[in-house]
């Protein structure tokens, strides 16, 4: 790294697709082109590219956005969003289905169902929401691509099984001003999960690092000692009691992933059918076979892990204006929610 350059860490939220770099410049530069500059500092960027980010709002001196001509000075803070390992594989347009919650210019509110992965990847490189949103855009846009729009405007993601509410830009500049929401909490998001066991408080908050587990590399794990991983903050609220299981609401202070999966467990309260984590196996009850049935046939109902992505607020990029969205529980959790609420009345 070159002397005149002293970089700040910051916290990477996992969920998110950005990542945030601040940079303070030496008291010893001389005044430079400031995407000249970065292009030097940063590994595998190229003129073309920090140009538009640039433009589109990614990067910013002394908190303002500036053009790319701007020319640095000793003291300088820069602070600048780009994607964390992005994919290098092509993305291929197409016509799936996507259920659209709302659309305008500058963004666009999917609500995602089961089984649907958000972004190709390793194993998943056709039929995930983002070949369906690349699809639709150039529909709108056929000069639409990757260069002008990174990752088609995704700036954060849910798990496959999750169901719900995500936001896309539709351009960079509505990209910027979303991935700076959610570095900065303002997002609002509540999720509703049907967890295993009777949840002992009523509300209560949960704090503890997240990082992958030590031996079960695909999972991750709680480490409420902070010696590891990154910090994360759950809170949660019970909305009804089952005796066996509990349907809870969890808000997000910080965006980790599994992050509810992770903490919820780590209370002693894994969801309902999340067989990642021990969930697809009955955790509280009776050893009388009619509820083993019971939990069997529950488990058939809603063939995933029970988390949906109800609420979702954000600050509309261009107008300003606060939008706020909610999202029904689907079918599935639905119909295991009433099961549950039958069976306790018997």
């Amino acid at each position: 790294m070159s002397e005149d350059l002293a970089q700040i860490p910051e916290e990477t939220p996992e969920e998110q697709l950005y990542e945030r770099r601040s940079f303070v410049v030496d008291k010893g530069q001389e005044p430079f082109r400031i995407d000249k500059w970065i292009q030097m500092h940063l590994e595998g960027a190229t003129r073309n590219k920090v140009q538009r980010g640039i433009e589109s709002g990614f990067l910013t001196v002394n908190g303002k956005v500036v053009k790319s001509n701007y020319k640095i000075k000793p003291g300088d803070e820069i602070l600048m969003m780009s994607l964390i390992n992005p994919e290098h594989t092509e993305l291929k347009p197409e016509n799936i289905p996507l259920n659209i919650v709302y659309e305008d210019d500058a963004v666009m509110v999917l609500n995602k169902p089961p089984n649907m992965v958000v972004h190709p990847g390793v194993g998943n490189f056709t039929g995930t929401l983002l070949n369906g949103v690349a699809y639709h855009l150039l529909q709108q846009n056929p000069d639409l691509d990757e260069e002008t729009l990174p990752r088609f405007g995704l700036v954060h993601r849910i798990d496959k099984n999750t169901t719900g509410l995500i936001v896309l830009a539709k351009t960079g500049d509505a990209a910027a001003h979303l991935a700076k929401q959610f570095f900065n909490h303002t997002v609002q998001r509540r999720y509703v999960a049907l967890v295993w066991g009777d949840v002992a408080e009523d509300e209560g908050t949960i704090v503890a690092h997240i990082a992958r587990h030590r031996q079960y590399r695909k999972m991750f794990d709680a480490y409420p000692e902070g010696e590891t991983g990154k910090h994360a903050i759950t809170h949660y609220k019970v909305l009804e009691r089952f005796n066996y299981v509990t349907l809870v609401e969890c808000v997000l202070e910080t965006g980790r992933t599994h992050q509810i999966r992770v903490h919820m467990k780590h209370i002693g309260h894994t969801l309902f059918n999340d067989w990642e984590y021990g969930g697809d196996k009955i955790l509280k009850g009776t050893i009388y076979t009619k509820y083993k049935q019971f939990v069997d046939n529950c488990f058939e109902l809603c063939p995933r892990c029970a988390l949906h992505a109800r609420t979702l607020g954000f600050i509309h990029p261009v107008t300003k204006k606060e939008m706020f969205f909610e999202s029904p529980l689907p079918q599935d959790m639905e119909s295991v929610i009433n099961k549950w609420r039958n069976y306790i009345t018997k």
